[in-house]
């Protein structure tokens, strides 16, 4: 029972603090569609359970021992987040007009995004590993262990689908539409931050 409530609290306060998945759901919601949006969490959902999986197989204590192996991951998260700031940040104003909706993502294309953008995430490796590591107990059984990780999954896909409703609510999208250009280079400045921080901090 103590590891079931170490494991739901940790993942709980882990999902809330602001991040890259946190950024492009809002960026999402508010420019896109709630559509857009909610596919974007469950593709960040789809990510997390790339480093269960991997975690579970043994892969991750070879990240977790192996420095250059978990710095590449990094560098190419890295690289990916500031390759999303920055075509954010050339978005440009329409010219006086009234600004109109981003262009449409399909839906396999937010999908993708959400996906890649927490697949990428060293951040999501590091707490992943973290958590199987020292928090589960090495006599746990392997099916509980499955357990914790579809809800790590599940919780980061309920936590950022009611983030893309609650930013994708029509009120606020009518009132944020009309600065457009600004948002979408305020979220792209803070995934070239994002992706800086990743590629500097040791």
């Amino acid at each position: 029972m103590t590891e079931l409530i170490a494991v739901i609290t940790i993942t709980l306060l882990a999902i809330i603090s602001p991040g890259p998945d946190f950024a492009m759901v809002t960026r999402n919601s508010l420019l896109l569609s709630r559509r857009a949006g909610v596919l974007t969490a469950l593709g960040i959902g789809l990510g997390v359970l790339v480093h269960v999986t991997y975690t579970l197989l043994g892969v991750g204590l070879l990240i977790q021992k192996s420095p250059w192996l978990f710095s590449t991951l990094k560098l190419v998260g890295a690289i990916y987040l500031i390759y999303l700031g920055v075509k954010m940040l050339r978005t440009k104003p329409r010219g006086g007009q009234a600004e109109s909706p981003a262009a449409p993502l399909s839906d396999l294309a937010a999908l993708r995004t959400g996906f890649l953008t927490n697949a990428l995430n060293p951040k999501t490796t590091l707490f992943t590993v973290s958590l199987f590591m020292q928090v589960v107990q090495p006599d746990t059984s392997l099916a509980v262990q499955i357990g914790y990780g579809a809800f790590i999954s599940v919780a980061h896909v309920v936590w950022f689908a009611l983030v893309a409703l609650c930013f994708s609510t029509g009120s606020v999208q009518g009132r944020l539409l009309a600065v457009r250009h600004w948002i979408d280079r305020a979220f792209g400045g803070l995934l070239v931050g994002f992706g800086v921080l990743l590629a500097v901090v040791r």
